[in-house]
This record gives C-alpha cells, sequence and structure tokens, in this order.
C-alpha cells in the first residue's frame, strides 16, 4: 500500500509538472506570428474577442496596442459573454484537466478578474495605455452617448450602440472620451469606426486589470445589456 501511495503521489507531481511547465502565454504572445506586419495604421485587424449568442464582439482595439484582456461581473442587467480563446489563470483542476483531455481553448489569452455580480463574463475589459485609440465593436447605429459616472463623479463617456446584427440588445462601452465626430444616429462599422479613446482612471481606481499587467491597468468595457430593460445612464 505504501508504495503504491508514493506511486501515486509521483504520478501527480509528473502531472502538475507537465500541466504547469510552459508558461500560459500573454495576450500579445498569443496573437497569430503573421499579425505584425498588418497593424500600421492602428486600426484593429478583425478579431472576434466573445460572443453573446449570435452577436460577435470585435477586438476594439488594434492588436498591438492590447496590454491584456479580462472578465468580471457587471451591475445591472448585462448578458454573460462567451470568451474566444483561453483562460490564462484557470485553477489548478481545471488546467490539469485540459492539459490531459483537452477543451481548455486556443488562441487568444484573457483573465477572468472577479468582481462585480451576476455572470463572471458580463464585463470585458480591453486593456490599452490612456490616448489608444478605441473603435467600434460590432456594426451597428449609437443610440446614446452620456457620462461614465464612478464614485458619483462624471469621468469620460459611456457610449450605446444598437447592433445591426441583434437589434434586441445594445452594446454598451465604457470608460472612454468619444470621438466629438460622433451623435445618436450615427451608423459605425466594426474595426473600422474610431468611436473614442482610452481614458486615464488610475487616480480614482484600482483597476483589477493592474493585476496582469505592466502598467495602471487602463481599458475600456464592453457589456451586453437588453434593449428593453436598459438602466437609466
Amino acid at each position: 500500500m505504501v508504495v503504491l501511495a508514493l506511486v501515486a503521489v509521483a504520478v501527480l507531481i509528473v502531472l502538475l509538472v507537465a500541466a504547469f511547465s510552459s508558461a500560459v502565454p500573454s495576450f500579445q504572445d498569443s496573437l497569430p506570428k503573421d499579425s505584425a506586419g498588418l497593424l500600421a495604421n492602428g486600426t484593429p485587424l478583425q478579431q472576434v474577442v466573445a460572443t453573446q449568442d449570435d452577436l460577435a464582439i470585435q477586438l476594439p482595439i488594434s492588436q498591438r496596442d492590447v496590454t491584456a484582456l479580462g472578465y468580471h461581473g457587471a451591475d445591472g442587467n448585462a448578458l454573460p459573454l462567451k470568451p474566444v480563446g483561453r483562460q490564462a489563470n484557470e485553477n489548478v483542476f481545471s488546467r490539469m484537466v485540459h492539459w490531459l483531455f483537452g477543451g481548455g481553448g486556443q488562441g487568444i489569452t484573457y483573465y477572468e478578474l472577479g468582481g462585480g455580480v451576476g455572470p463572471d463574463t458580463a464585463a470585458l475589459d480591453v486593456g490599452a495605455a490612456q490616448g489608444t485609440n478605441v473603435f467600434s465593436p460590432v456594426d451597428g447605429v449609437v443610440v446614446s452617448i452620456g457620462d461614465y459616472v464612478l464614485n458619483g463623479e462624471p469621468h469620460g463617456n459611456t457610449l450605446e450602440i444598437q447592433p445591426t446584427r441583434m437589434p434586441s440588445v445594445v452594446v454598451v462601452v465604457s470608460r472612454l472620451k468619444v470621438d466629438p465626430s460622433l451623435a445618436v444616429g450615427a451608423p459605425v462599422t466594426a474595426s473600422t469606426t474610431k468611436i473614442g479613446t482610452v481614458i486615464d482612471l488610475s487616480a480614482v481606481e484600482r483597476q483589477a486589470l493592474a493585476r496582469v499587467t505592466d502598467d495602471a491597468g487602463n481599458h475600456v468595457t464592453i457589456e451586453v445589456d437588453p434593449a428593453a430593460s436598459l438602466p437609466v445612464r
């Protein structure tokens, strides 16, 4: 029995070492190797980073400028997003299972950050430095532009887009300075229409994304809300 127990422990150690011997790459390192030469103009390549039912959410920031992707809960009625890629901070059990049997996802990496309420993937944070251009994550029409309120004070803007593919929802992009050329009723095209720039909120909030980046964790946040039950913003 002692020998069997020692063998079992040895096998477990081997599995743990094997499962964690190769570090999960950063977002930048997880990009396709042939994408680097296509990013010179600052607009993102079309790349789906999440879905909500049949709605695809495109990366709103140029791949070369993204620091990390992180999911968390959200206040309000945000619907759960389905991440595309693989989770970089899986727990030990999940990582071992995926190493043994597959199913852990491939492609770009993302983190689950915790916090908020509701589904753990209700909100997507796309990290980038202050001033980085932000582009529409979907094709659609701007239906609302308002203040982003944090701790009772306005900081930048919140932009709501009714997507052409799924008009029963609105895609909410917040924590940005909206481009002055945009107005309610303006059409937007995914990965093409500039909707604003990233703002710096590091002085007024400890940003969760900073735990997995080398900077202050500034980012824009994307949520998908049911159109019929939008909160007043």
